[in-house]
């Protein structure tokens, strides 16, 4: 078979299952092409994109600004190493900041080495600056976080799928309940080598869970009471998906992070991916003030690709199509479109229980246990109805479609959704 011959979907399903290892577990639909809220599949039929590569597609499938930005960049200068300058880095870095309000970034490529950099940069913190003695530091973490599978991650996970039989774990990490600053005051209280709170402002991965609407301007009240480095995650809530520029702004309406706005929770480290390139190229970042940043001095951390010129590009022409498109305030006002109109579908179900999220990051919650396959089946049969969304932890279903979508695609999506849930209704 020639390398430039389409496959057809079965062919190209069996060629993974030979030749991949087998660390995903794919819904069977084999996807060729992607525009906006749309992907085809092998065989040209056309499906919505409800998941939006884990919140990576904010921006649209193939954004032609940002596709444009990364051809044209990938044809004139695609890597030097961070062993020289390029004429596009300092550019990125002087955006990046000024964008979300922090004195400099630490460039990286993927959402879990994003975490880890912000790890090592807290740690070094508090040998240096907090006075903590060296391998002593602790980090306090939650209960049912998703944070990626690096080892050190999966160290401080409750997934035992992702961590069993891949020990032994780094140690330093205290985990305490989600959405419990009695638990986090506690733990502060408890050591005085406490480095950092690392936290995701809505817990995706484990379900789309919402904390309190004071729960982060009270964690990182305690995190500055106790000299702590509150450090947000938003490798998959940032860039507009909840609603707001970044999750942690609260419930401001604002399109940029602001310290003016009251609801907005400025973290001492900043986490981001995904969306940050629009899915179209592996771009993360670490943003903090000098105060934290200047603890890393050359050869201390770094990446071959991170800071490369395609990235820099990339990741600009990425931010500006939020800005310029307005996606947090579509997202803001779809996502309370998408939850109203489900709600009125929950009140009379008896398959769903529960509609929760916030901006267009949403999910159900399906009346059955977790082992059940009863998610999964939906999902094939959403599919089928021509819409495409994932289970996670068994019976709960995520939604998170590009944040370009429209009022009328959103309505057509919903009733998707609803035709395809009322035809498992009976199962029960």
């Amino acid at each position: 078979m020639m390398i430039s011959e389409k496959l057809r979907s079965q062919e190209a399903i069996e060629l993974e299952d030979k030749y991949g290892a087998h660390n995903y577990h794919p819904l069977p639909v084999v996807l060729s092409r992607g525009e906006g809220v749309y992907v085809w599949d092998a065989e040209g039929k056309q499906y919505y994109d409800f998941l939006s590569a884990y919140s990576a597609v904010n921006q649209g499938h193939c954004h032609p600004k940002i596709v444009g930005a990364m051809v044209n960049q990938a044809q004139t200068l695609t890597l030097t190493s961070r062993a020289f300058y390029n004429d596009k880095l300092g550019v990125y870095e002087q955006y990046i900041t000024n964008y979300f309000g922090f004195d400099k970034v630490l460039p990286m490529n993927t959402g879990a080495e994003a975490v880890e950099t912000a790890l090592k940069i807290c740690r070094k913190w508090a040998y240096e600056k907090k006075g903590i003695a060296e391998n002593e530091a602790q980090i306090i973490v939650c209960d049912g976080n998703f944070h990626g599978r690096t080892t050190t991650i999966i160290s401080f996970s409750n997934d035992e799928n992702a961590r069993k039989n891949f020990g032994p774990y780094t140690a330093g990490f205290i985990k305490i309940p989600y959405d419990d600053t009695e638990a986090l005051e506690k733990a502060l209280t408890s050591s005085q080598n406490v480095a950092g709170f690392l936290v995701e402002p809505i817990q995706g991965e484990a379900g789309v869970y919402v904390p309190s609407e004071d729960f982060l301007a009270k964690a990182q009240a305690l995190c500055a009471a106790h000299n702590v480095l509150f450090i947000a995650d938003e490798v998959q809530t940032g860039i507009a998906r909840t609603g707001s520029l970044l999750a942690v702004c609260g419930n401001c309406n604002c399109e940029k992070s602001c310290e003016k706005q009251a609801t907005y929770v400025q973290p001492d480290i900043l986490i981001l991916g995904k969306a940050l390139s629009g899915g179209a190229y592996p771009v993360s970042a670490v943003l903090a003030n000098d105060a934290i940043m200047n603890v890393i001095k050359p050869g201390q951390h770094g990446s071959t690709f991170g800071g490369n010129p395609v990235a820099a590009a990339t990741a600009i022409a990425a931010l500006e199509v939020v800005e310029e498109e307005g996606l947090a305030a579509n997202a803001r006002r779809l996502g309370q479109l998408f939850r109203d109109l489900l709600q009125e579908y929950v009140t009379e179900s008896n398959i769903v229980t529960l509609v929760r999220g916030k901006g267009l990051l949403n999910a159900i919650v399906i009346n059955d246990t977790e082992e059940s396959e009863t998610a999964w089946n939906i999902c094939v049969k959403l599919a089928e109805n021509g819409l495409l969304a994932k289970p996670t932890h068994g019976n709960i279903i995520r939604f998170a479609p590009p944040l370009v979508m429209t009022e009328e695609q959103l309505r057509d999506c919903v009733a998707i959704i609803i035709k395809t849930l009322k035809a498992f209704e009976p199962e029960l």
